[in-house]
């Protein structure tokens, strides 16, 4: 299923968060029609993508359901590194999985640069020879101190080894990367739930952002 669109109206000192633009203003009453650009609506940006389309990238999504549907914001994540055609290299307590579907709305971190001509050669090799290593056999699972994050975190540290560029810690990567996606989806996530259950999601500005 297609998520429906968010859309965002600034209006009378708010934003309106809807699914479809109103012909008057649901905070003041006032003729959206008239108000002129300032308030036309703003479709947002949805932070998920199709993960299959996303080649050689860190994705993550809910180990069971997806995001917009059925993810309740606290239960387990579930993280995996794409090749080139989309494959999803992901591990688990039965090992390395090559999933093919299942990653259609993602979280997407891209790792490699358009300009790094060699890495996105040897890309999809290097990663198939990691996901053989005996570290990724099934019984090697432990769910807190070697899992799925251990296995993604671990290619990317070999491949920046390979470059000349220092291992990043879990902390450390976490802050970089994953955390500004993930406020990002929480965000969207929190509108999409308050939207299932009114028509409009009115917003007060504060003060220093009316005018702005």
């Amino acid at each position: 299923r297609r998520a429906m669109a968010v859309l965002r109206v600034r209006h009378c000192r708010a934003l309106v968060y809807c699914r479809r633009a109103p012909p008057r203003c649901p905070a003041c009453g006032g003729d959206l029609r008239e108000a002129g650009l300032a308030a036309a609506p703003v479709r947002l940006h949805s932070p998920f993508r199709h993960g299959h389309g996303q080649p050689r990238a860190f994705l993550i999504r809910p180990t069971s359901g997806t995001f917009l549907h059925g993810y309740d914001g606290h239960s387990d994540l579930h993280v995996g590194i794409t090749n080139s055609e989309g494959v999803v290299y992901n591990y688990d307590q039965q090992g390395v999985h090559r999933a093919g579907s299942g990653w259609e709305q993602s979280i997407c971190i891209p790792l490699v640069q358009p300009d790094m001509w060699e890495l996105l050669q040897q890309w999809d090799s290097l990663l198939e020879e990691f996901s053989l290593e005996e570290a990724w056999l099934p019984h090697r699972y432990e769910e807190q101190q070697h899992n799925c994050f251990t296995f993604a975190l671990a290619f990317v540290n070999r491949v920046r080894r390979a470059r000349g560029r220092p291992a990043l810690s879990k902390e450390r990567f976490t802050e970089s990367f994953v955390l500004p996606r993930t406020r990002e989806a929480s965000r969207y996530l929190s509108l999409h739930q308050q939207l299932a259950h009114t028509e409009f999601y009115i917003v007060p500005l504060a003060e220093q952002e009316q005018d702005s």
